[in-house]
C-alpha cells in the first residue's frame, strides 16, 4: 500500500509569504520579488499576475517540503532504555593516582569526567544516578536531558553519603529510580572501588530484587582486583545476565564505557522508509515551467 507525506511539513509556514503579494506595500514587493518587471502587465491583469506569483511560490515551497511516497515506514522513536548509574562515593574514592596523566586528580573526579562524556552519547535513553556510601539515595531521577544530568554530576563529591560502602543499598536505590521508568529495557551500571561493609540491605537481596524486575547490572570495579570485591561483582553480573568490568586507571575506565556502548547501544531516533520515492521534482518542474512561460511571453511582447 502506497503512502504519501512531506518530510519537512513545517516548511509550509513559508506560504505566509504569499500574503505579501496582496498586502505588502509596493516597496516590500520589490524586496521580496525583485524581478516583477520581467513580467508583462499589458497581457495579464494585476489579479492574474498575483495569482501566477502565488502559484509559483506555493509550488517551490511544496518542493522544499520534500514530498515522498513509500510502501512502509519503520520508526525507531522508542523510549530506549532506562539507565541508572550507582556511584560509590565512599572515602576511598578520594584517592589520587587513578588518572595517569593527572596523578593528583581524585579518583571520583576522574570518574565524573569520564561519566559525563559517556552520558552525552546516550542519545535515546533515560538516565538517572544513585549515590551510595554509608547509606544510599537517588540523586538524579530518570531524565532525557543529558545536559542537566552532566551538570548535576558536578555537585557530587566524596563522602556525600558517608565514608563506608553500602553496595546493596546502592543497588536498591537505583532500582527505586528504575521503578518510575517506562522503558522495557532497564540497566544499572554499578561503580565501586571497595567491599560491602555497610547498609541494612544485603547485596544478595538487592540482586534478587533486580532479577524480579528484569534489570541488568553491569558492575565496574575501580583499581586493582584486590582493592574491590571482584568475586562479588562477578556474581552480581552473572545473576543479572550482564558483565563485570575492572578498570585499573582512567584509560581502562574509558575503554569500559566504550564496551558498554556496544553492549547497550543507544540508538539515535530515525525513520526508515521502504521503497521511498522522492517527488519534489514534480512541483519544482511545474514552477519552472510556469516561470519560463511568463518570461517567454514577455520576450514575445517586447519584439
Amino acid at each position: 500500500m502506497n503512502n504519501f507525506e512531506f518530510v519537512y511539513p513545517y516548511t509550509f509556514a513559508l506560504l505566509l509569504l504569499i500574503i505579501c503579494i496582496y498586502k505588502c506595500p509596493a516597496i516590500l514587493k520589490k524586496i521580496y520579488f525583485p524581478h516583477l518587471t520581467f513580467f508583462t502587465k499589458q497581457t495579464y491583469s494585476m489579479h492574474k499576475e498575483k495569482l501566477f506569483y502565488s502559484l509559483i511560490i506555493a509550488l517551490l515551497i511544496t518542493a522544499l517540503a520534500s514530498p515522498i511516497s513509500y510502501d512502509q515506514k519503520e520508526s525507531s522513536k522508542r523510549k530506549g532504555r532506562d539507565l541508572v548509574f550507582a556511584l560509590d562515593t565512599s572515602g576511598s574514592m578520594a584517592e589520587s593516582g587513578f588518572d595517569k596523566e593527572h596523578p593528583q586528580k581524585e579518583k571520583f573526579t576522574a570518574l565524573k569526567e569520564l561519566l559525563s562524556t559517556f552520558v552525552k552519547h546516550r542519545y535515546n535513553d533515560n538516565v538517572g544516578v544513585s549515590i551510595f556510601g554509608t547509606f544510599a539515595y537517588g540523586a538524579i531521577p530518570l531524565s532525557y536531558d543529558m545536559k542537566s544530568v552532566t551538570f548535576l554530576l558536578n555537585f557530587f563529591d566524596v563522602g556525600i553519603a558517608g565514608d563506608s560502602t553500602a553496595i546493596g543499598e546502592g543497588i536498591e536505590s537505583a532500582l527505586k529510580i528504575l521503578k518510575k521508568g517506562e522503558a522495557k529495557e532497564k540497566v544499572i551500571i554499578l561503580i565501586t572501588d571497595g567491599y560491602q561493609n555497610s547498609g541494612a540491605i544485603s547485596v544478595k537481596t538487592a540482586v534478587a530484587h533486580a532479577k524480579e524486575m528484569g534489570v541488568k547490572i553491569y558492575p565496574i570495579g575501580l583499581g586493582e582486583e584486590s582493592d574491590f570485591d571482584a568475586n562479588l561483582l562477578r556474581l552480581i553480573a552473572k545473576n543479572t545476565d550482564a558483565k563485570m568490568f575492572a578498570a585499573r586507571n582512567s584509560q581502562d575506565l574509558a575503554d569500559v564505557y566504550s564496551e558498554l556502548n556496544s553492549l547497550e547501544p543507544s540508538t539515535i531516533r530515525s525513520q526508515h522508509y521502504l521503497n521511498k520515492k522522492e517527488l519534489y521534482l514534480f512541483p519544482l518542474a511545474l514552477a519552472t515551467l510556469l516561470l519560463s512561460s511568463l518570461l517567454l511571453r514577455q520576450e514575445k511582447e517586447e519584439l
